[in-house]
């Protein structure tokens, strides 16, 4: 399957928030980062590594999942240790990545894309648990069984449409081959 237009996304994604939440979804050159809206800078900004599809869902996915207070705050004032980490700072990465990699795939079936688990963990060797990708499967179905969070709702909605894909049923998300 073809990877879809990030400027599609941007676009979808600045109709749906410039004006309700003052965000905009951005193509960086290198490591994706969340920014607060400045005095030198109006808007919040939503930036993904290297024009990636994926690298925006999964930036999109800890938006969705940050409150108001935390969207004050740059990288929305996460915990965050680069590659090359221990089994137990590994663990602690998996426990904060359940909801947001939940709304990745969920965001990665509504635009016609393949999800992959993103371990972000390459020089440590360790990739993500089988725990973790059970635990991130249960998240999506209780999602699609209780309903997505409202900003996220909003935009898979305008994903399905845009991207020209089926809705979402619980079977779109099986861990075979993953």
């Amino acid at each position: 399957m073809s990877e879809p237009s990030c400027t599609t996304l941007i676009d979808l994604f600045n109709s749906l928030f410039l004006d309700s939440h003052n965000t905009v979804l951005v193509k960086g050159d290198d490591e994706p980062i969340y920014l607060p809206a400045t005095e030198e800078e109006p808007h919040n900004r939503v930036i993904f590594a290297h024009g990636f599809f994926a690298s925006a869902l999964h930036e999109i996915a800890h938006w969705c999942v940050a409150g108001a207070e935390r969207r004050k705050l740059e990288d929305f004032g996460y915990w965050y240790k680069p590659d090359g980490r221990t089994e137990e700072e590994q663990a602690l990465f998996e426990t904060v990545e359940v909801k947001p990699q939940a709304l990745e795939w969920i965001m990665a079936q509504a635009s016609g894309l393949k999800f992959n688990f993103s371990a972000d963990n390459l020089s440590g060797g360790i990739g993500a648990s089988e725990q973790f990708k059970s635990k991130v499967q249960a998240q999506v179905l209780s999602y699609l069984e209780e309903g997505l969070p409202e900003r996220h709702g909003k935009l898979v909605d305008a994903m399905l449409t845009t991207f020209e894909q089926p809705p979402l049923h619980p079977n779109q998300f099986s861990l075979a081959g993953r």
